[in-house]
């Protein structure tokens, strides 16, 4: 009984699965961030292309 006490208590393991998901949301808000920046510049390429006449 004891030793089921101590798994309970331990949180060791806890932080590694709170870094994982934590650097999954950072690395899934760099590729919308990514996408969406992508995005504008393709936009405002093609307004400046028809600008110049090409």
């Amino acid at each position: 009984m004891e030793f089921l006490r101590t798994l309970w208590r331990d949180t060791s393991g806890q932080s590694m699965a709170e870094y994982g998901l934590l650097t999954a949301l950072i690395a899934l808000a760099c590729v919308a961030g990514v996408k969406l920046l992508g995005q504008t510049l393709a936009g405002k390429i093609s307004e400046l292309e028809q600008q110049i006449g090409g």
